[in-house]
């Protein structure tokens, strides 16, 4: 059985396709870490660690935002990963990464020498839009315009692709992680309340909205008083959420719409027909798709796994690797 895999490189979550097998790894894109640099556990473990851990355990995300901040703490994690699904040097795999279209030069030589270091025969890096066109089943071999919208943790990016290949493309810095600080802002400035990234994202998933929704009962959440220091609980709406996530929300809207005026006129007409397609965690918020054809006046579709639309599409390019690698020009690098 073939040991080649495709990973995608989320800042929020990390996926890992295996040829033949499907999806076989999906964690949290973090660490725990002691104070002499040994990677203790990973993903959700890392996180359940953190609450109890010692002053010298931190949890390290290698990639913020859409770019590489730990480059040492990425090639152990990649190391980690191939760890935990089976993958010894002998046969050396090769490995599919798809990456955000913002990452550097410097950032995709780093991304391919950490595969390599852990056992990749050969590494081809593909541009994360373009693998979750490929995901969500669009003809993107066909003379027409199909426009994907990936909303991740750290990162949300637009392309309309054609011909097997993007024509144009579009990528903001901000995502989920951005929704999540917006909700403890929003929390401390009306309550004077601090809460932590997990509870802000436990109340997201609760009763955030992009666009007014009825029937969204307030949500109880724990936090602690900035003025006294003592724990405390608060009771918080929707509406007061959708308020704090307005301003995320407005971003990406913004350069999906910049996206689609852009993109050739031929391209934007079968947009208009077809719809634009939604993928990712921040498809999930409720209105987003709602929201994002108010304001682009498109049909919007949202992906059948969101979540894992990317990778997907990635081991659908792995299972054909050589077919894609020249129909949509690849970078592959040995």
């Amino acid at each position: 059985m073939s040991r080649d895999l495709a990973i995608d490189l989320g800042t929020a979550n990390t996926l890992v396709y295996r040829q033949g097998e499907g999806i076989v790894f999906n964690q949290p894109t973090v660490l725990a870490v002691d104070s002499k640099g040994t990677v203790l556990a990973m993903g959700e473990e890392a996180w359940k660690m953190m609450d109890h851990a010692p002053a010298d355990v931190v949890a390290v995300q290698p990639l913020r935002d859409g770019t590489i901040s730990e480059f040492d703490v990425l090639r152990r994690m990649i190391k980690t990963i191939f760890s935990r699904v089976g993958i010894s040097r002998f046969p050396r795999p090769r490995v599919l990464v798809c990456v955000p279209s913002t990452i550097t030069e410097v950032e995709r030589r780093a991304v391919q020498d950490a595969a390599k270091s852990s056992g990749a025969r050969s590494v081809v890096l593909v541009e994360e839009p373009l693998a979750a066109a490929i995901g969500a089943h669009l003809p993107v071999h066909e003379p027409v315009g199909n426009l994907i919208v990936d909303i991740g943790g750290g990162t949300s990016e637009m392309a309309v692709v054609s011909m097997g290949g993007v024509v144009d493309g579009r990528a903001v810095r901000t995502g989920g992680f951005d929704m999540d600080t917006a909700i403890q802002k929003q929390i401390h400035r009306v309550y004077g309340v601090a809460i932590g990234g997990k509870t802000a994202e436990r109340v997201k998933i609760a009763v955030g909205s992009a666009y007014p929704a009825a029937g969204l009962p307030p949500v109880v959440i724990s936090g602690r008083q900035i003025s006294t220091g003592m724990p405390v609980e608060i009771e918080v709406t929707g509406e007061q959420i959708r308020e704090a996530l307005s301003e995320t929300v407005v971003e990406i809207v913004a350069a999906a719409r910049q996206c689609l005026a852009q993109a050739p006129p031929e391209l934007t007409h079968d947009v208009l027909e077809t719809g634009m397609f939604l993928c990712g965690g921040g498809a999930l918020l409720r209105g987003m798709d709602m929201m994002l054809a108010q304001e682009c006046e498109v049909p919007v579709h949202t992906a059948e796994r969101p979540l894992e639309t990317v990778v997907l599409g990635a081991g659908l390019m792995l299972e054909d690797l050589q077919a894609y690698q020249s129909t949509l020009l690849l970078e592959r690098r040995r």
